[in-house]
């Protein structure tokens, strides 16, 4: 049971990091990597709800929680959940992959906007970092 809240808040933790990262990213530079994260315009059930920030951020922590188990079960198979570096290249290869739903929306950046691409992914490249330390330290039972 300590496990299980220990890779929620672990979740939860990186989630409310990432989104303050990209929220001062957009504010200063203006590049939409905030609003890209807390988007749900390519969602069929989602996309015509008004959903407010809050709710959506919501979203995004749900979201994080859930990669945390999914990744932390994956790399305990593999024997690497004690290990650092997964996470990070995990959280990173992923923010490329989720980069392309800018496609799916007009509120977002362009798929051609560099800057963008590498703010949003040195927000995944911070997430993947404070999970790999959060997660290697884990204890084996």
């Amino acid at each position: 049971m300590k496990r299980i809240l220990y890779l929620a808040v672990a979740g939860i933790f990186s989630g409310l990091l990432l989104g303050a990262f990209l929220k001062i990213v957009q504010a200063v530079s203006g590049k939409r990597v905030y609003t890209l994260l807390l988007n749900v315009d390519y969602f069929p059930v989602l996309q015509n709800w008004e959903l407010g920030e809050v709710a959506e951020f919501m979203l995004h922590l749900a979201v994080s929680v859930a990669l945390v188990f999914v990744l932390y079960a994956a790399f305990v198979r593999c024997g690497w959940s004690a290990k650092f570096f997964p996470y990070v290249v995990a959280n990173v290869l992923i923010g490329a992959l989720l980069f392309l739903t800018t496609l799916l929306s007009n509120r977002t950046p362009e798929l051609i906007d560099g800057v963008a691409f590498l703010y949003w992914l040195a927000g995944h490249l911070v997430y993947g970092v404070v999970l790999g330390i959060l997660l290697s330290r884990i204890k084996k039972d």
